[in-house]
């Protein structure tokens, strides 16, 4: 394993924070308050995560005592090893190629497709002030914010720290509440159609058999 300490890297915290955030920007196009919340919040993990793995270690050193009686021969201030997952889970070999950090990178690109699909749909929908219910939105009704919780969950496989262990399921709160409120305003404005929209189609997990209109 490489054992180089790669912290104190905040060029690259800046880079990877400013990478994702605009990729995720470039599918959302923010233009509702919803919309701009959803990201933010987004942006704020992706912040807290690259802040760890390349500014400051925080979590490592808050474990330092634990980790050090555990794994006395392992330098944890190397980046292979701030791949936590792998020395506790006892993998081998290099952390990018173990089978939780594909699995990360399956997740996280599934996202951002799933992040792009949604997306566009819904504004075109929006543009038209009609309801969104073709493509993903025709197998559940929220598959952007999905898609977030699918990219920071991948993200989470693939380095975990305590903060954005922390703010995970505290983010996963404010996309569910983010929905919620959706749905009350999507009631206001078209009523019996987004009832039977609702009947018809899952909140959060996506049906797959579902024939798409042409």
């Amino acid at each position: 394993m490489n054992s180089a300490p790669a912290y104190g890297l905040w060029t690259l915290v800046i880079l990877n924070s400013a990478i994702f955030i605009l990729f995720a920007y470039s599918f959302v196009k923010p233009r509702t308050r919803l919309d701009w919340r959803s990201l933010g919040a987004f942006s704020a993990f992706v912040v807290a995560l690259f802040t760890e793995m390349y500014g400051f270690p925080l979590s490592i050193y808050f474990l330092s005592g634990w980790l050090g009686e555990r794994y006395p021969n392992v330098d944890f201030l190397s980046h292979d090893n701030g791949h936590l997952w792998h020395t506790l889970l006892g993998f081998e070999g290099n952390p990018h190629l173990d089978p939780l950090h594909l699995l990360s990178n399956l997740l996280i690109v599934a996202g951002f497709f799933l992040l792009a699909s949604a997306w566009g749909v819904l504004h075109r929908a929006q543009r038209h002030r009609e309801l969104a219910t073709t493509g993903w939105y025709s197998r559940c009704r929220h598959p952007q914010y999905l898609a977030f919780v699918l990219i920071m969950f991948g993200f989470l496989l693939q380095w975990p720290t305590i903060p954005t262990l922390l703010m995970f399921p505290v983010l996963v709160v404010v996309y569910v509440r983010l929905a919620r409120r959706e749905e009350a305003m999507a009631l206001e404005e078209f009523g019996d159609r987004y009832r039977r929209y609702m009947e018809a189609t899952p909140r959060w997990f996506p049906r797959f058999n579902v024939k798409q209109a042409n």
